[in-house]
Protein backbone atom coordinates (compact mmCIF):
# COMPACT_ATOMS: atom_id res chain seq x y z
CA UNK A 1 0.00 0.00 0.00
CA UNK A 2 1.32 3.44 -0.93
CA UNK A 3 0.03 6.28 1.18
CA UNK A 4 0.05 9.70 -0.38
CA UNK A 5 1.21 13.09 0.80
CA UNK A 6 -0.15 15.94 -1.24
CA UNK A 7 -0.41 19.68 -1.29
CA UNK A 8 -4.14 19.95 -0.91
CA UNK A 9 -4.46 22.37 -3.81
CA UNK A 10 -3.37 19.55 -6.12
CA UNK A 11 -5.84 16.95 -4.86
CA UNK A 12 -8.74 16.06 -7.10
CA UNK A 13 -10.68 15.18 -3.96
CA UNK A 14 -10.01 18.58 -2.40
CA UNK A 15 -12.79 19.58 0.03
CA UNK A 16 -14.43 22.88 -0.65
CA UNK A 17 -12.65 25.88 0.82
CA UNK A 18 -14.09 26.98 4.12
CA UNK A 19 -13.50 29.40 6.94
CA UNK A 20 -12.84 26.53 9.35
CA UNK A 21 -9.38 26.17 10.92
CA UNK A 22 -6.38 25.88 8.61
CA UNK A 23 -3.92 23.11 9.47
CA UNK A 24 -0.34 22.58 8.41
CA UNK A 25 -1.05 18.85 7.98
CA UNK A 26 -4.07 16.57 8.20
CA UNK A 27 -3.59 12.84 8.76
CA UNK A 28 -6.77 11.44 7.26
CA UNK A 29 -8.54 8.08 7.33
CA UNK A 30 -6.24 6.36 9.85
CA UNK A 31 -7.37 4.17 12.72
CA UNK A 32 -5.88 6.02 15.70
CA UNK A 33 -4.82 4.54 19.04
CA UNK A 34 -6.14 7.04 21.58
CA UNK A 35 -6.16 6.92 25.38
CA UNK A 36 -9.32 7.96 27.19
CA UNK A 37 -9.73 9.00 30.84
CA UNK A 38 -6.95 11.51 30.30
CA UNK A 39 -4.63 12.48 33.11
CA UNK A 40 -5.16 15.76 34.91
CA UNK A 41 -2.16 17.75 36.01
CA UNK A 42 1.54 17.06 35.46
CA UNK A 43 3.10 13.65 35.08
CA UNK A 44 4.95 12.12 37.98
CA UNK A 45 7.54 9.38 38.37
CA UNK A 46 5.14 7.21 40.32
CA UNK A 47 4.60 3.68 39.10
CA UNK A 48 2.38 3.33 36.06
CA UNK A 49 -1.26 3.01 37.08
CA UNK A 50 -3.85 1.78 34.63
CA UNK A 51 -6.03 4.89 34.88
CA UNK A 52 -6.62 4.99 31.15
CA UNK A 53 -7.83 2.77 28.36
CA UNK A 54 -6.48 2.83 24.83
CA UNK A 55 -9.06 2.38 22.10
CA UNK A 56 -9.11 2.50 18.32
CA UNK A 57 -10.91 5.47 16.73
CA UNK A 58 -11.47 6.21 13.05
CA UNK A 59 -10.62 9.92 13.13
CA UNK A 60 -8.51 12.52 11.37
CA UNK A 61 -5.69 14.42 13.10
CA UNK A 62 -5.14 18.10 12.39
CA UNK A 63 -1.64 19.44 13.07
CA UNK A 64 -0.51 23.04 13.43
CA UNK A 65 2.88 24.44 14.47
CA UNK A 66 4.17 20.99 15.37
CA UNK A 67 1.31 20.24 17.76
CA UNK A 68 -1.86 18.18 17.52
CA UNK A 69 -4.50 20.87 17.07
CA UNK A 70 -7.67 18.84 16.46
CA UNK A 71 -8.95 15.26 16.41
CA UNK A 72 -12.17 14.33 14.65
CA UNK A 73 -13.78 14.53 11.22
CA UNK A 74 -11.64 17.14 9.49
CA UNK A 75 -12.31 16.52 5.79
CA UNK A 76 -13.90 19.94 5.32
CA UNK A 77 -10.95 21.80 6.79
CA UNK A 78 -8.22 23.48 4.79
CA UNK A 79 -4.62 22.33 5.15
CA UNK A 80 -1.17 22.83 3.70
CA UNK A 81 -0.50 19.10 3.35
CA UNK A 82 -2.80 16.10 3.34
CA UNK A 83 -1.67 12.56 4.22
CA UNK A 84 -4.13 9.87 3.21
CA UNK A 85 -3.51 7.12 5.78
CA UNK A 86 -6.30 4.83 4.65
CA UNK A 87 -5.59 1.27 5.79
CA UNK A 88 -3.03 2.36 8.39
CA UNK A 89 -3.11 2.50 12.17
CA UNK A 90 -1.75 5.64 13.82
CA UNK A 91 0.10 5.26 17.12
CA UNK A 92 1.54 8.03 19.26
CA UNK A 93 5.20 8.46 18.37
CA UNK A 94 7.06 5.37 19.56
CA UNK A 95 9.60 5.94 22.35
CA UNK A 96 12.56 3.54 22.57
CA UNK A 97 13.82 4.12 26.09
CA UNK A 98 16.96 1.95 25.89
CA UNK A 99 19.50 2.43 23.10
CA UNK A 100 23.30 2.47 22.92
CA UNK A 101 24.54 4.68 20.09
CA UNK A 102 28.25 4.41 21.03
CA UNK A 103 29.17 8.07 20.52
CA UNK A 104 31.68 9.22 21.65
CA UNK A 105 34.46 6.66 21.66
CA UNK A 106 33.09 3.68 19.71
CA UNK A 107 31.79 5.21 16.51
CA UNK A 108 33.07 2.32 14.40
CA UNK A 109 29.98 0.53 15.76
CA UNK A 110 27.43 3.37 15.65
CA UNK A 111 26.98 7.09 16.14
CA UNK A 112 24.10 9.44 16.89
CA UNK A 113 23.36 10.07 13.20
CA UNK A 114 23.32 6.43 12.07
CA UNK A 115 21.54 5.22 15.20
CA UNK A 116 18.72 7.74 14.92
CA UNK A 117 18.51 7.10 11.16
CA UNK A 118 17.86 3.43 11.95
CA UNK A 119 15.34 4.45 14.60
CA UNK A 120 13.35 6.66 12.23
CA UNK A 121 13.25 4.00 9.50
CA UNK A 122 11.96 1.59 12.14
CA UNK A 123 9.07 3.85 13.16
CA UNK A 124 10.64 5.26 16.34
CA UNK A 125 10.26 8.99 17.10
CA UNK A 126 12.29 9.37 20.32
CA UNK A 127 15.26 7.55 21.86
CA UNK A 128 16.87 7.61 25.31
CA UNK A 129 20.57 6.82 24.95
CA UNK A 130 22.72 5.01 27.49
CA UNK A 131 25.84 6.40 29.24
CA UNK A 132 28.37 3.60 28.68
CA UNK A 133 30.29 5.41 25.97
CA UNK A 134 33.98 6.43 26.06
CA UNK A 135 34.19 8.48 28.17
CA UNK A 136 31.13 7.43 30.14
CA UNK A 137 28.47 10.12 30.57
CA UNK A 138 29.03 10.83 34.26
CA UNK A 139 29.07 14.61 34.60
CA UNK A 140 27.39 17.78 33.35
CA UNK A 141 30.05 18.57 30.74
CA UNK A 142 29.87 15.12 29.15
CA UNK A 143 26.07 15.18 29.12
CA UNK A 144 26.08 18.60 27.45
CA UNK A 145 28.62 17.30 24.94
CA UNK A 146 26.27 14.49 23.92
CA UNK A 147 23.37 16.92 23.55
CA UNK A 148 25.53 19.16 21.36
CA UNK A 149 26.60 16.19 19.22
CA UNK A 150 22.97 15.23 18.61
CA UNK A 151 21.70 18.68 17.70
CA UNK A 152 21.40 19.09 13.95
CA UNK A 153 22.38 15.43 13.35
CA UNK A 154 19.71 13.33 15.05
CA UNK A 155 16.82 12.08 12.92
CA UNK A 156 14.61 11.45 15.98
CA UNK A 157 14.09 13.22 19.29
CA UNK A 158 16.62 12.31 21.96
CA UNK A 159 17.62 12.36 25.61
CA UNK A 160 20.57 10.85 27.47
CA UNK A 161 21.05 8.93 30.71
CA UNK A 162 23.67 9.95 33.23
CA UNK A 163 25.77 7.02 34.40
CA UNK A 164 26.17 6.33 38.11
CA UNK A 165 29.66 5.48 39.34
CA UNK A 166 31.55 5.39 42.61
CA UNK A 167 32.99 8.81 41.82
CA UNK A 168 29.93 10.91 40.96
CA UNK A 169 27.32 10.05 43.59
CA UNK A 170 27.36 13.61 44.94
CA UNK A 171 26.55 15.00 41.47
CA UNK A 172 23.66 12.72 40.53
CA UNK A 173 20.86 14.73 42.16
CA UNK A 174 21.78 17.74 40.02
CA UNK A 175 22.52 15.75 36.88
CA UNK A 176 19.06 14.21 36.81
CA UNK A 177 17.47 17.68 36.84
CA UNK A 178 19.14 18.71 33.59
CA UNK A 179 16.82 18.98 30.59
CA UNK A 180 17.90 16.29 28.21
CA UNK A 181 18.70 13.85 31.02
CA UNK A 182 16.34 10.88 30.81
CA UNK A 183 17.43 9.57 34.22
CA UNK A 184 20.30 7.94 36.11
CA UNK A 185 21.51 4.53 34.92
CA UNK A 186 23.14 1.94 37.19
CA UNK A 187 25.00 -1.19 36.04
CA UNK A 188 24.87 -3.73 38.88
CA UNK A 189 26.53 -6.28 36.60
CA UNK A 190 29.36 -5.65 34.16
CA UNK A 191 28.51 -5.28 30.48
CA UNK A 192 29.92 -3.15 27.63
CA UNK A 193 31.93 -0.27 29.11
CA UNK A 194 33.42 0.58 32.50
CA UNK A 195 30.37 1.66 34.51
CA UNK A 196 29.72 -0.70 37.43
CA UNK A 197 28.25 -0.30 40.91
CA UNK A 198 28.13 -3.73 42.50
CA UNK A 199 27.86 -3.27 46.29
CA UNK A 200 24.74 -2.44 48.28
CA UNK A 201 26.25 0.39 50.32
CA UNK A 202 27.06 2.44 47.21
CA UNK A 203 23.78 1.46 45.58
CA UNK A 204 21.91 2.79 48.58
CA UNK A 205 23.87 6.05 48.43
CA UNK A 206 22.92 6.43 44.77
CA UNK A 207 19.26 5.71 45.46
CA UNK A 208 19.29 8.39 48.17
CA UNK A 209 20.90 10.91 45.78
CA UNK A 210 17.95 12.21 43.82
CA UNK A 211 14.24 11.70 43.24
CA UNK A 212 13.63 10.61 39.65
CA UNK A 213 13.32 6.99 38.63
CA UNK A 214 16.67 5.15 38.48
CA UNK A 215 17.25 2.76 35.57
CA UNK A 216 19.08 -0.46 36.41
CA UNK A 217 20.90 -3.27 34.60
CA UNK A 218 20.32 -6.02 37.16
CA UNK A 219 22.82 -8.89 37.25
CA UNK A 220 24.82 -9.89 40.33
CA UNK A 221 28.45 -9.04 39.62
CA UNK A 222 29.78 -11.21 42.47
CA UNK A 223 28.14 -14.33 41.02
CA UNK A 224 29.16 -13.42 37.48
CA UNK A 225 32.76 -13.18 38.60
CA UNK A 226 32.62 -16.53 40.40
CA UNK A 227 31.19 -18.25 37.34
CA UNK A 228 33.22 -16.56 34.58
CA UNK A 229 35.30 -19.72 34.21
CA UNK A 230 32.29 -21.43 32.58
CA UNK A 231 32.70 -19.07 29.65
CA UNK A 232 36.49 -18.88 29.55
CA UNK A 233 37.00 -22.65 29.88
CA UNK A 234 34.48 -23.60 27.22
CA UNK A 235 34.91 -20.82 24.63
CA UNK A 236 31.35 -21.80 23.62
CA UNK A 237 28.64 -19.13 23.31
CA UNK A 238 26.03 -21.80 24.04
CA UNK A 239 27.18 -21.46 27.66
CA UNK A 240 26.47 -17.72 27.78
CA UNK A 241 23.13 -18.17 29.57
CA UNK A 242 24.68 -20.80 31.81
CA UNK A 243 27.48 -18.47 32.95
CA UNK A 244 25.10 -15.51 33.42
CA UNK A 245 22.47 -17.79 34.89
CA UNK A 246 18.98 -17.24 36.27
CA UNK A 247 20.28 -16.95 39.82
CA UNK A 248 22.65 -14.13 38.81
CA UNK A 249 19.65 -12.12 37.62
CA UNK A 250 17.32 -12.99 40.49
CA UNK A 251 19.88 -12.28 43.24
CA UNK A 252 20.54 -8.83 41.83
CA UNK A 253 16.88 -7.95 41.34
CA UNK A 254 16.04 -9.02 44.90
CA UNK A 255 18.83 -6.81 46.23
CA UNK A 256 17.61 -3.90 44.14
CA UNK A 257 13.99 -4.19 45.25
CA UNK A 258 15.05 -4.41 48.89
CA UNK A 259 16.90 -1.11 48.49
CA UNK A 260 14.02 0.38 46.54
CA UNK A 261 11.75 -0.26 49.51
CA UNK A 262 14.34 0.96 52.03
CA UNK A 263 14.96 4.26 50.24
CA UNK A 264 11.50 4.75 48.64
CA UNK A 265 13.28 5.55 45.38
CA UNK A 266 11.50 4.65 42.13
CA UNK A 267 13.42 2.09 40.04
CA UNK A 268 13.05 0.78 36.50
CA UNK A 269 14.44 -2.74 36.07
CA UNK A 270 15.74 -3.24 32.55
CA UNK A 271 15.53 -6.24 30.19
CA UNK A 272 14.12 -8.85 32.57
CA UNK A 273 14.95 -12.23 31.07
CA UNK A 274 13.86 -14.87 33.61
CA UNK A 275 10.63 -16.48 34.75
CA UNK A 276 11.93 -16.29 38.33
CA UNK A 277 12.29 -12.51 38.27
CA UNK A 278 8.85 -12.02 36.76
CA UNK A 279 7.22 -14.11 39.48
CA UNK A 280 9.11 -12.10 42.09
CA UNK A 281 8.39 -8.70 40.53
CA UNK A 282 4.71 -9.45 39.93
CA UNK A 283 4.25 -9.57 43.71
CA UNK A 284 6.81 -6.98 44.76
CA UNK A 285 5.39 -4.28 42.47
CA UNK A 286 2.40 -4.17 44.82
CA UNK A 287 4.67 -2.98 47.63
CA UNK A 288 7.22 -0.67 46.00
CA UNK A 289 7.63 1.80 43.18
CA UNK A 290 9.23 -0.42 40.55
CA UNK A 291 8.59 -0.64 36.82
CA UNK A 292 9.69 -3.42 34.49
CA UNK A 293 11.11 -3.58 30.96
CA UNK A 294 11.30 -6.48 28.53
CA UNK A 295 12.99 -6.76 25.10
CA UNK A 296 11.76 -8.11 21.75
CA UNK A 297 14.80 -10.41 21.66
CA UNK A 298 13.75 -12.16 24.87
CA UNK A 299 10.17 -12.43 23.56
CA UNK A 300 11.24 -13.89 20.20
CA UNK A 301 14.49 -15.87 20.46
CA UNK A 302 15.32 -18.73 22.81
CA UNK A 303 18.20 -21.03 23.77
CA UNK A 304 19.74 -23.25 22.61
CA UNK A 305 18.21 -22.59 19.18
CA UNK A 306 19.41 -18.97 18.89
CA UNK A 307 23.04 -19.84 19.73
CA UNK A 308 23.08 -22.80 17.34
CA UNK A 309 21.69 -20.66 14.48
CA UNK A 310 23.33 -17.32 15.19
CA UNK A 311 26.35 -18.02 17.36
CA UNK A 312 27.70 -14.84 18.97
CA UNK A 313 25.19 -12.72 17.01
CA UNK A 314 22.71 -13.83 19.68
CA UNK A 315 25.05 -12.94 22.55
CA UNK A 316 23.74 -10.17 24.81
CA UNK A 317 23.44 -9.31 28.51
CA UNK A 318 21.35 -10.56 30.18
CA UNK A 319 21.33 -13.60 27.93
CA UNK A 320 18.60 -15.05 25.78
CA UNK A 321 17.38 -18.08 27.73
CA UNK A 322 15.40 -21.29 27.30
CA UNK A 323 11.88 -21.32 25.92
CA UNK A 324 10.12 -21.62 29.29
CA UNK A 325 11.58 -18.23 30.23
CA UNK A 326 10.27 -16.74 26.98
CA UNK A 327 6.82 -18.11 27.77
CA UNK A 328 6.94 -16.62 31.27
CA UNK A 329 7.88 -13.22 29.85
CA UNK A 330 4.81 -13.35 27.62
CA UNK A 331 2.64 -14.12 30.64
CA UNK A 332 4.12 -11.05 32.32
CA UNK A 333 3.28 -8.96 29.26
CA UNK A 334 -0.29 -10.25 29.38
CA UNK A 335 -0.89 -9.76 33.11
CA UNK A 336 0.56 -6.24 33.30
CA UNK A 337 3.79 -7.03 35.17
CA UNK A 338 5.71 -5.58 32.22
CA UNK A 339 5.42 -1.80 31.87
CA UNK A 340 7.78 -0.89 29.03
CA UNK A 341 9.24 -2.44 25.91
CA UNK A 342 12.70 -1.25 24.85
CA UNK A 343 15.10 -2.47 22.18
CA UNK A 344 18.41 -2.37 24.09
CA UNK A 345 19.93 -1.51 20.71
CA UNK A 346 23.60 -2.37 21.33
CA UNK A 347 25.50 -2.70 18.04
CA UNK A 348 28.93 -4.22 17.47
CA UNK A 349 30.70 -4.77 14.18
CA UNK A 350 30.61 -8.21 12.59
CA UNK A 351 34.40 -8.34 12.94
CA UNK A 352 34.09 -7.84 16.69
CA UNK A 353 31.32 -10.42 16.92
CA UNK A 354 33.49 -12.99 15.14
CA UNK A 355 36.01 -13.03 17.99
CA UNK A 356 36.21 -16.25 19.98
CA UNK A 357 33.70 -16.34 22.84
CA UNK A 358 33.82 -14.82 25.46
CA UNK A 359 36.11 -12.20 23.89
CA UNK A 360 33.20 -11.51 21.54
CA UNK A 361 31.22 -8.51 22.85
CA UNK A 362 27.64 -8.81 24.12
CA UNK A 363 24.89 -6.82 22.45
CA UNK A 364 22.70 -6.83 19.35
CA UNK A 365 21.13 -4.03 17.28
CA UNK A 366 17.37 -3.59 17.67
CA UNK A 367 16.07 -0.01 17.35
CA UNK A 368 15.09 -0.51 13.70
CA UNK A 369 13.39 -3.87 14.25
CA UNK A 370 11.49 -3.30 17.52
CA UNK A 371 8.27 -2.30 15.76
CA UNK A 372 8.30 -4.88 12.90
CA UNK A 373 9.06 -7.68 15.38
CA UNK A 374 6.34 -6.62 17.80
CA UNK A 375 3.77 -6.00 15.06
CA UNK A 376 4.42 -9.56 13.93
CA UNK A 377 3.62 -10.71 17.47
CA UNK A 378 0.41 -8.64 17.27
CA UNK A 379 -0.41 -10.44 14.02
CA UNK A 380 0.21 -13.80 15.71
CA UNK A 381 -2.09 -12.95 18.61
CA UNK A 382 0.55 -12.66 21.33
CA UNK A 383 -0.62 -9.16 22.29
CA UNK A 384 -3.04 -6.52 21.03
CA UNK A 385 -2.07 -3.34 19.24
CA UNK A 386 -3.56 -1.46 22.19
CA UNK A 387 -1.22 -3.27 24.58
CA UNK A 388 1.77 -2.61 22.33
CA UNK A 389 0.83 1.09 22.33
CA UNK A 390 0.92 1.07 26.12
CA UNK A 391 4.37 -0.52 26.17
CA UNK A 392 6.09 1.80 23.68
CA UNK A 393 4.12 5.05 24.00
CA UNK A 394 1.81 5.58 26.98
CA UNK A 395 3.82 3.87 29.71
CA UNK A 396 7.23 5.32 28.74
CA UNK A 397 5.78 8.83 29.06
CA UNK A 398 4.76 7.99 32.64
CA UNK A 399 7.88 6.08 33.67
CA UNK A 400 10.21 8.81 32.38
CA UNK A 401 7.94 11.81 33.08
CA UNK A 402 7.94 12.94 29.45
CA UNK A 403 6.06 16.19 28.98
CA UNK A 404 4.53 16.28 25.53
CA UNK A 405 5.01 12.88 23.89
CA UNK A 406 3.59 9.37 23.88
CA UNK A 407 -0.11 10.20 23.48
CA UNK A 408 -2.51 11.33 20.77
CA UNK A 409 -4.29 14.31 22.32
CA UNK A 410 -4.87 17.94 21.48
CA UNK A 411 -1.88 20.01 22.61
CA UNK A 412 0.62 17.12 22.51
CA UNK A 413 3.62 17.14 20.20
CA UNK A 414 2.69 15.94 16.72
CA UNK A 415 4.95 12.87 16.74
CA UNK A 416 3.14 9.87 15.25
CA UNK A 417 3.98 6.36 14.02
CA UNK A 418 1.84 4.97 11.20
CA UNK A 419 1.86 1.20 10.71
CA UNK A 420 0.36 -1.29 8.27
CA UNK A 421 -0.80 -4.37 10.17
CA UNK A 422 -1.15 -6.39 6.96
CA UNK A 423 2.13 -5.52 5.27
CA UNK A 424 4.32 -8.58 4.74
CA UNK A 425 8.06 -8.03 4.61
CA UNK A 426 11.25 -9.92 5.17
CA UNK A 427 13.69 -8.25 7.56
CA UNK A 428 17.04 -8.13 5.79
CA UNK A 429 20.51 -6.91 6.68
CA UNK A 430 20.49 -4.64 3.63
CA UNK A 431 17.56 -2.67 5.17
CA UNK A 432 19.48 -2.01 8.39
CA UNK A 433 20.75 1.59 8.60
CA UNK A 434 22.84 1.05 11.73
CA UNK A 435 26.56 1.29 11.07
CA UNK A 436 26.95 -2.33 12.16
CA UNK A 437 24.74 -3.31 9.16
CA UNK A 438 23.30 -6.54 10.59
CA UNK A 439 20.39 -7.85 12.64
CA UNK A 440 19.82 -11.19 14.39
CA UNK A 441 16.43 -11.19 12.65
CA UNK A 442 17.89 -11.24 9.13
CA UNK A 443 15.66 -13.41 6.92
CA UNK A 444 12.65 -13.34 9.26
CA UNK A 445 9.30 -12.86 7.53
CA UNK A 446 6.98 -10.56 9.44
CA UNK A 447 3.45 -9.25 9.04
CA UNK A 448 3.18 -5.62 10.15
CA UNK A 449 5.47 -2.75 9.19
CA UNK A 450 6.15 0.91 10.08
CA UNK A 451 5.06 2.86 7.00
CA UNK A 452 5.47 6.50 8.01
CA UNK A 453 6.62 8.74 10.83
CA UNK A 454 5.35 12.22 11.62
CA UNK A 455 7.93 14.25 13.54
CA UNK A 456 7.14 17.76 14.77
CA UNK A 457 4.14 17.81 12.45
CA UNK A 458 6.17 16.94 9.34
CA UNK A 459 6.28 13.69 7.41
CA UNK A 460 9.81 12.60 8.32
CA UNK A 461 9.71 9.06 6.91
CA UNK A 462 7.40 7.46 4.36
CA UNK A 463 7.73 4.05 2.69
CA UNK A 464 11.36 3.49 3.81
CA UNK A 465 12.43 6.96 2.67
CA UNK A 466 13.59 9.72 5.02
CA UNK A 467 11.95 12.91 3.74
CA UNK A 468 12.92 15.45 6.41
CA UNK A 469 16.26 14.43 7.93
CA UNK A 470 17.99 15.68 11.10
CA UNK A 471 14.79 17.05 12.71
CA UNK A 472 15.35 15.57 16.19
CA UNK A 473 15.06 17.77 19.25
CA UNK A 474 15.72 17.38 22.97
CA UNK A 475 13.02 15.44 24.85
CA UNK A 476 11.87 17.43 27.88
CA UNK A 477 10.67 15.95 31.17
CA UNK A 478 8.50 17.25 33.99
Amino acid sequence: MTNTIDNKKNLNTQPEQSTKPHFDLIIANATCLIANDLDAGPLSSSAVKKNYEIKKHQVDIGISHGKIAAIGSLSKNDCQEYFDAKGLHCLPGVIDSQVHFREPGMTQKEDLETGTRAALLGGVTAVFEMPNTIPATTNKELLLDKIKRAQGRAHTHFAFYAGASYDNIAELAELEKMQGCSGVKIFMGSSTGSLLVEDDDKLEQILRSGKRRVIVHSEDEYRLRERKHIATDSHDVRNHHIWRDTESALLSTKRLIKLCKKTSRPVHVLHISTADEMIFLREEKKHCNATVEVLPQHLTLFAPDCYERLGTLAQQNPPIREKHHLEALWRAVSDGTVDVLGSDHAPHTLEEKQKQYPQSPSGVPGVQTIIPIMLNHVHNGKLSLERLTELVCENPRHVFSVKQKGRIAVGMDADLTLVDLKKERVIENKWIASRCAWTPFDGMKVTGWPMAVILKGQVAMNNDQILTPHQGELVLHE
